[in-house]
């Protein structure tokens, strides 16, 4: 009796850390680095793993329509946050959000705060309202005049003042006005006026006078003159001066130094720009240019013309010079400059891209735009989704992110930087119109109706969060052989639990199956809560758990490509790196 030879294990393993180098397309799939991943949603390459993405709260709720700004405000005891939807200002610091100025012609702004002598300010523009500014205490619109018209009378209705000017006063609801050497007193101060007239309008004292003005006194306004304001559409602060883009042209207006309000001196572009369109927004960069770092006013046009000045005052070119003229791409949203560590960084049709390097390269060169690893998907969503509002570059410091916030036709979708590996991601299902970092080292964001906190807590404001990722295809160092895979195993920490996780292998470059739909069923780990749980029985709780459990997958090919989706709620999940079990065959 012959004895059959035992059959030859055929099978081996291999490991592959997670996809450190995140979300990579511009490579092709058959030629990226194993720890690159085809797609990654909803999770955030770090240093030392991948983790899911944390979620977001509704921290101010109550707002009529969509957030589309949102301002800190610095106080001795924190910050105020205020957001602007629809016609209306509210006041955002709180759980339920109230309104504070009303008259706006539209939310969207473009702001600085500043200060000087008198305080600090908040002054923001959007090219439709008067210039618009908080001093502390209250919202008002500048006017467009800063000559007070001569008082005839003033009368009152319990506390409401009633004035009535020798000739049209040129003020419009909402400006400020102060008042004093009236009689009774109760008239004077600083008041945010009510038109009722081109000589008349109407103000709130704090408390009721006992008679009509004995002496009416005059009043002093808060103006811009020589421009304009409400063509005002971008703001920029540069060495202590204001200056403002006007709205479709190659013009920019600067007040004098320290000052909200004044005469308006304009800057033209047109014998500089050669490409013609219009400014679009102005930032300030910050350069080391051999003697030591030194700020420049860099100006961009719609049609990704930078001009860059050095200086300090404009009305004179012994303080004010041309330093050049860079084409870089077109620029297509308000909202286009970013400050990153000393870098300036500018939104282009061409990409996120880093004025340092870009002013010192060509155009022709995409490896100095930061987005260059995803540089196809950033200029298609360009291309496609332009006109939508809600594009913005923020550097979210305390996570180490730069994020480009993206309107695309369904929605809102964030494309994230880790900072330190430049590693890329997208996440979905966060839908922000606009951000903006507060004194508390936490991001903020405008939604419909509320204000929301950015990456906070695990859960999308009580509802999963949903993450999708595919790896790199690997050959696992036999390119020539074809192998069978039956196992992969995921190395995952979690704090608090087991979420649900479902891999798949895909195998030659295959377009990756549809995993389907998952749904949160908790595995709650074996951990301990301090003060309860029987001693020696439980594992400490409060920190992560490393989880290892095998998956059947089928896949046949020379190589493979793990798929994970991932849903999530109040855990706090890590990827690390992944066992892989195949059984090896032959060169066909």
């Amino acid at each position: 009796m012959l004895l059959q030879r035992p059959k030859q294990n055929t099978a081996k393993t291999a490991s592959i850390p997670a996809p450190l180098g995140g979300w990579n397309a511009r490579d092709s799939i058959a030629e990226m680095q194993p720890m690159d991943a085809v797609q990654m949603i909803n999770f955030f390459p770090t240093p030392t793993d991948i983790q899911l993405r944390k979620g977001w709260t509704k921290k101010s709720t109550g707002i009529t329509g969509q957030v589309d700004t949102v301002i800190t405000y610095p106080t001795s005891s924190g910050y105020k946050l205020f957001a602007f939807a629809g016609t209306k200002i509210w006041d955002a610091s709180t759980s339920t959000a109230s309104a504070v100025f009303d008259g706006l012609s539209s939310a969207k702004m473009q702001f600085v705060n500043f200060s000087n002598t008198a305080g600090n300010w908040i002054v923001a523009c959007n090219g439709q309202d008067p210039v618009v500014v908080y001093d502390g205490t209250k919202w008002f619109f500048l006017a467009t005049t800063s000559t007070a018209a001569a008082i005839s009378t003033i009368t009152h209705t319990g506390t409401t003042a009633n004035v009535t000017t020798a000739t049209a006063h040129g003020l419009i609801t909402g400006n400020e006005i102060t008042v004093s050497g009236a009689a009774p007193t109760d008239y004077n101060g600083t008041y945010v006026i009510t038109k009722t007239g081109a000589n008349t309008f109407t103000y709130v004292m704090a408390t009721t006078p006992a008679t009509n003005a004995i002496t009416v006194g005059s009043y002093t306004v808060l103006g811009v003159t020589g421009a304009d304001s409400s063509t005002f559409i971008n703001v920029n602060l540069f060495k202590n001066r204001l200056y403002f883009t006007q709205k479709n042209t190659l013009a920019c207006w600067y007040l004098d130094v320290d000052s909200i309000a004044g005469v308006a001196s304009p800057l033209y572009f047109g014998g500089i720009a050669r490409s013609g369109g219009y400014l679009q927004a102005m930032g300030t960069w910050t350069l080391d240019a051999g003697q030591g770092a030194d700020d420049y006013a860099v100006f961009v046009t719609s049609m990704g013309e930078v001009i860059v000045y050095n200086g300090t005052d404009p009305t004179t070119a012994a303080t004010w010079a041309l330093k050049g003229v860079w084409q870089l791409g077109q620029t297509f949203s308000r909202r286009c400059f970013t400050k990153w560590a000393g870098d300036l960084l500018l939104l282009t049709q061409d990409g996120l891209v880093p004025l340092a390097s870009a002013l010192q390269s060509s155009r022709l060169d995409p490896r100095i735009n930061i987005t260059d690893k995803i540089y196809y998907p950033v200029s298609l969503a360009a291309t496609n989704y332009y006109a939508n509002f809600g594009w913005q570059v923020i550097y979210f410091a305390s996570e180490n992110m730069l994020i480009l916030n993206i309107p695309v036709s369904d929605g809102i979708e964030q494309y994230v930087m880790h900072t330190i590996t430049k590693a890329w991601a997208r996440f979905t299902g966060i839908q922000a119109y606009c951000f903006v970092n507060s004194g508390d080292n936490d991001l903020h964001f405008g939604g419909d109706g509320y204000v929301g906190t950015f990456y906070s807590g695990f859960s999308d404001n009580g509802n999963n969060i949903t993450g999708a990722v595919q790896q790199a295809y690997s050959y696992f160092d036999t390119p020539g052989q074809l192998k069978r895979f039956t196992l992969v195993r995921p190395i995952l920490q979690t704090d608090n639990g087991l979420p649900t996780v479902l891999c798949n292998i895909s195998t030659d470059f295959q377009p990756v199956d549809n995993l389907g739909q998952v749904s949160f069923n908790p595995s709650i780990l074996n951990t301990g809560k301090w003060d309860s749980a029987t001693w020696d029985n439980k594992n400490w709780g409060g920190g992560l758990v490393t989880t290892k459990i095998w998956q059947g997958v089928t896949g046949l090919g020379f190589t493979g490509s793990i798929n994970m989706t991932v849903a999530s709620q109040g855990i706090e999940f890590h990827w690390a790196s992944t066992d892989y079990v195949m059984e090896a065959g032959g060169v066909v």
